[in-house]
């Protein structure tokens, strides 16, 4: 009980430091805007860029002799205390296993404390049957993002440019495998 009251009250926290608008440095991003690079710790200890995949127009992907072609990114923010965060996990795993053989990629960027009493990550995705590759994140990327609130899920195009932000999940009011999967047909046909 004593950990959830200290998990709560740095959630609590996070909320009321993210929600102050005195905070020049994180942009709220949009669609249109091209997504900030960045680089997090895949499980193995490997490092994973967004710029291995996708980069702005005239631009040179981050390793082209060894990965020469553009893919579409889809990642999403997440943390395994988070309840919509982990029942949205089938219906992307169902987009995951549609696309995974195309020209995109998926991230889950975990933002678990691995302090806390929350779920480990890798044991609930496994659990769950979950293939979706996570990177591991202490909310640097998030607060770079304008993280707010999660789940929230990124689609960025070819080109870097942020085309879908998808903010909340609410399993009896969405089709989120049949929004996605419209999003993704969209761009990999550009």
């Amino acid at each position: 009980m004593k950990n959830y009251i200290i998990h709560l009250s740095i959630v609590f926290l996070v909320s009321v430091i993210n929600g102050q608008d005195s905070d020049v440095n994180v942009k709220k991003l949009k669609v249109g805007d091209i997504a900030p690079n960045w680089s997090l710790k895949t499980e193995s200890g490997k490092f994973e860029f967004l710029k291995n995949w996708t980069v702005k127009k005239n631009r040179q992907l981050r390793k082209p002799s060894i990965q020469p072609d553009r893919h579409v990114v889809l990642f999403i923010f997440f943390a395994t205390w988070c309840p919509p965060c982990v029942k949205q996990l089938q219906p992307l795993e169902e987009v995951y296993q549609k696309y995974k053989d195309d020209k995109i990629k998926f991230f889950i960027i975990d933002n678990t404390d691995p302090n806390s009493d929350a779920p480990d990550t890798k044991s609930l995705l496994a659990d769950n049957k979950i293939n979706i590759p996570y990177l591991e994140d202490s909310w640097t990327v998030g607060m770079r993002y304008g993280i707010k609130s999660i789940p929230t899920i990124f689609t960025v195009d070819k080109l870097g440019t942020i085309q879908n932000i998808r903010i909340g999940y609410t399993k009896e009011e969405e089709d989120l495998v049949g929004d996605l999967s419209e999003i993704i047909d969209q761009l990999l046909r550009q």
